[in-house]
């Protein structure tokens, strides 16, 4: 294993935790983060398909965004894990969708259209001010962001407890940057 990797491997353990104790403290968290969200698509140009996700273990709540988003008439996807080592691909999912159990415990529609978003939102374990996002290892944001913005501009921004923020984390060639990072407290902007 590489120093990288064991550096990696530490941070994620760390992370994992702080996340726990800031999802077990944040109640509505989810629903600010929304809000301040909200704020930013408005204005957002070029902005129609949304990927957001389905929450697993402490990762903070984004649907309440992705109902409101829906409401106000974007087209939202999430993301879905077709095999390993490749890019996400991102379905359409609506309220009623009906929903299956998908890889690692995430739910996901079970059947509908693909979507190729214009905004990307994140989960992760941590992020920093430079824009770096550690996510569970398995590279599938890494290469769905890196796939994208090659077709197109896109907008990867982090969806997470202020909590996960940390001063710098170890990171390699691969690993893409969020363009930005929305917390209950607001939006933290990596990338103008």
């Amino acid at each position: 294993m590489s120093d990288i990797a064991v550096q990696k491997q530490a941070v994620r353990k760390a992370a994992m935790a702080t996340r726990k104790v800031a999802h077990e403290a944040a109640s509505g968290a989810g629903r600010a983060a929304a809000n301040h969200l909200l704020d930013w698509v408005a204005s957002a140009p070029k902005v129609r398909f949304i990927s957001g996700y389905m929450p697993i273990r402490s990762e903070i709540d984004v649907l309440p965004a992705m109902h409101a988003l829906f409401a106000r008439g974007y087209q939202i996807s999430v993301p879905v894990i077709v095999a390993k080592a490749t890019p996400l691909r991102f379905r359409a999912w609506t309220p009623d969708v009906n929903m299956v159990d998908g890889p690692f415990g995430a739910r996901v529609p079970e059947s509908g259209t693909w979507h190729q978003p214009d905004l990307l939102l994140c989960p992760m374990l941590a992020f920093d001010e430079s824009g770096q996002r550690m996510g569970y290892g398995g590279g599938f944001y890494d290469r769905s962001i890196a796939g994208l913005k090659a077709e197109k501009p896109v907008r990867a921004m982090g969806f997470a407890y202020a909590a996960q923020q940390v001063k710098a984390l170890p990171h390699e060639p691969t690993d893409q940057r969020l363009d930005g990072v929305i917390t209950e407290c607001g939006i933290m902007w990596s990338r103008q």
